[in-house]
């Protein structure tokens, strides 16, 4: 939801269309520099937290940031810029900070998955105390992204949980570009069982319900709102009633926001029937 307003906008808005979960940006997406929040607006937010009801929240960091980064100068921006989205997620006590783990700028994903490590851990004294868990997003594979293979989470997970908070969160469209099937209950039930495998279930804390135009395995992160691509309403609906993960938040990131209402209740009438 648009933050337009102030961050507590954001809430007013989900609560009009009946989402019980929210993501925002804190400040403004494509921008190094995000703007300090106004005290008045820390309290403008608390008050319509308690007002709407709504918990799950969802911080998502700023699309410039990228943690992998083997160039000096956009890591030494992305580590500024990261820490700003942390502290702003203090500040608004939210509970979950997602973010695309990085990019191999020269294609060496070993190397990059490396440095995300090593400048996640660089957080460790910033999230001391914080009500705010990382969340890693899965990602398609396009370009030279990284996280579009579970083991690519397992690998950070593994090194960084010991030290800080940190999960998962599944994207649908990415993890079907990137070729986890989720088109059937037989695919989702044969993917969240890899997941598990490879990740464990346990680190999963919430997921984005996409659907895509792209077909599966084509490293193409092209949204699809749901029922309108290649993962279908049946896929949608036998993922968010998996007992697995049915209690988790779902965000959507699908592309007409005229739908977003129409499409929580899509959502909200399938786990209310499966239960």
């Amino acid at each position: 939801m648009s933050a337009a307003g102030g961050a507590y906008r954001a809430l007013e808005r989900a609560a009009e269309i009946g989402a019980s979960a929210l993501q925002l940006f804190t400040s403004n997406q494509k921008q190094w520099r995000g703007r300090p929040i106004p005290e008045e607006d820390v309290d403008r937010w608390k008050q319509a937290r308690d007002e709407t009801g709504i918990e799950a929240i969802v911080s998502h960091d700023s699309y410039l940031i990228n943690l992998g980064s083997e160039k000096e100068e956009i890591l030494e921006k992305s580590l500024q810029s990261f820490a700003g989205e942390i502290e702003r997620c203090r500040l608004l006590e939210i509970p979950y900070l997602n973010f695309h783990p990085g990019t191999a700028t020269s294609k060496d994903e070993e190397l990059c998955l490396e440095q995300i490590v090593k400048s996640l851990l660089s957080f460790e004294q910033a999230l001391e105390n914080s009500p705010t868990r990382l969340l890693l997003e899965t990602t398609a594979g396009q370009g030279n992204s990284v996280g579009y293979r579970f083991e690519h989470l397992a690998y950070i997970l593994e090194r960084v949980l010991p030290v800080l908070p940190i999960g998962v969160c599944i994207d649908t469209c990415h993890i079907f570009a990137a070729g986890y099937d989720l088109a059937s209950e037989g695919a989702v039930a044969s993917t969240l069982k890899t997941f598990d495998e490879k990740i464990g279930l346990e680190h999963l804390y919430a997921l984005h319900i996409n659907d895509t135009k792209k077909p599966l395995g084509s490293r193409r992160d092209r949204h699809a709102s749901l029922g309108k691509g290649e993962i279908g309403l049946s896929g949608i609906e036998a993922l968010v009633t998996n007992p697995n993960i049915s209690q988790l938040p779902l965000i959507l990131e699908t592309p007409e926001p005229a739908l977003y209402k129409q499409e929580i209740n899509q959502l909200k009438e399938y786990i209310t029937h499966a239960s």
